[in-house]
């Protein structure tokens, strides 16, 4: 009985440290500057580690190679001692990721996803009108804001006078499922995607009672003109919420921006770009999917020190006469690349899962053949 009270002693003072320090302020979108105490704190042991590095590494390996160490992977496989000091950092830094912030994070994490079906599941029970879609964006909000902590994320937003404002289409580049939870802490997004089973699925149903998400099953997702007549009529709308999309279609790693697909820019309506740059210092918020799945991906996200990262907005676009879907898919591209400081590549990102096509490297060859011939012709004149 003295085990089980102990038990029941400790679970209260967590849950009442975790409502009253953590839980209530995201949900008002108050800060009691512990997540910035932390981040300082953070960024001050990650400068600590520099100067033992560079005094204790050997001369086979250059130091700036081991600076960027954020104590959550070694940069070189193939060195896997440095010092005794550095060792004992990296075990100390391992004890409080999985055994102070994992709990807590999965503890907040619970909580938000479970007000998240709740409080959709109730918003939804009510009739339509402006009270309902006020109630609604609260709490999508007001969750997200709790999942968002549940990752100690710190996010920058810049240029705020230009958010997706109702009627429009907000696309942005792709990194990490999480790109959601960033975007929809500073502003309410109608969804689009495919229907899921599990989980995902429990939490789609209950969303869409409450806001007008977009849900297509597997079948429908093939079928492009029905997506657009679909998308079309939401944005017909002026009063309900812009569609966020990701028209790269899949997960990129942060440094690039990949073919955005055209069916984005086909609809018609006022596109808001959005650019988003995470800061991989502190954690690799990309999720390639080709590698782990999603628990695995979860877990590396809940074990990481932060996520941090940059959101622009960019001042919204319109298709200009003359200009076909391609080409202003490209000039949004562009956009986003420019501000995020990302390379901008031409290929399509679903080349992640699939074999290159041959058209692909057709292309490659061909422009690899002018520049031979290019370079001969410029040799031959030169003899």
């Amino acid at each position: 009985m003295e085990g089980a009270e102990l038990v029941g002693k400790i679970l209260f003072t967590w849950l009442t440290l975790v409502l009253g320090l953590i839980l209530l302020p995201s949900a008002f979108g108050v800060s009691l500057g512990i997540s910035e105490m932390y981040m300082k704190i953070l960024v001050k042991t990650l400068e600590g580690l520099e100067a033992i590095v560079e005094d204790e590494v050997t001369q086979r390996f250059s130091s700036e190679e081991l600076v960027s160490w954020n104590l959550l992977t070694r940069t070189n496989i193939n060195f896997q001692y440095i010092s005794l000091r550095l060792t004992m950092v990296w075990v100390l830094g391992v004890i409080v990721r999985y055994c102070v912030l994992l709990p807590l994070r999965v503890t907040l994490a619970f909580i938000g996803i479970s007000l998240l079906v709740i409080g959709t599941t109730m918003v939804g029970q009510l009739p339509d009108s402006s009270f309902k879609n006020w109630l609604s964006e609260l709490v999508h909000l007001t969750c997200c804001r709790i999942c968002v902590r549940a990752l100690s994320g710190t996010i920058h937003y810049h240029n705020r006078q230009d958010r997706p404002q109702k009627g429009g289409i907000c696309v942005a580049n792709h990194t990490s499922p999480i790109d959601v939870l960033i975007l929809t802490t500073d502003g309410c997004y109608a969804m689009v995607g495919q229907v899921h089973g599990g989980l995902m699925g429990i939490i789609q149903r209950a969303m869409v009672k409450a806001c007008p998400h977009v849900w297509f099953e597997r079948s429908e997702m093939r079928d492009r003109h029905l997506v657009t007549k679909r998308l079309r009529e939401h944005i017909a709308d002026k009063k309900k919420l812009p569609i966020l999309i990701f028209p790269e279609g899949t997960c990129i790693n942060n440094t690039s921006v990949m073919m955005f697909k055209k069916g984005s820019f086909e609809i018609g309506g006022t596109i808001y770009p959005v650019a988003i740059k995470y800061n991989p210092q502190f954690g690799d918020a990309f999720w390639n999917s080709s590698k782990y799945n999603m628990v695995s991906y979860l877990l590396r996200m809940m074990t990481s020190w932060a996520i941090v990262c940059d959101v622009w907005y960019l001042p919204p676009m319109t298709r200009e006469e003359g200009e076909d879907a391609v080409q202003f898919a490209n000039r949004v591209k562009s956009a986003i690349a420019r501000q995020g400081g990302l390379t901008e590549l031409p290929w399509d990102g679903g080349l992640k899962r699939e074999k290159v096509k041959d058209t692909y490297k057709e292309e490659q060859q061909k422009n690899y053949s002018k520049m031979i011939v290019g370079n001969g012709s410029l040799n031959s004149d030169s003899d």
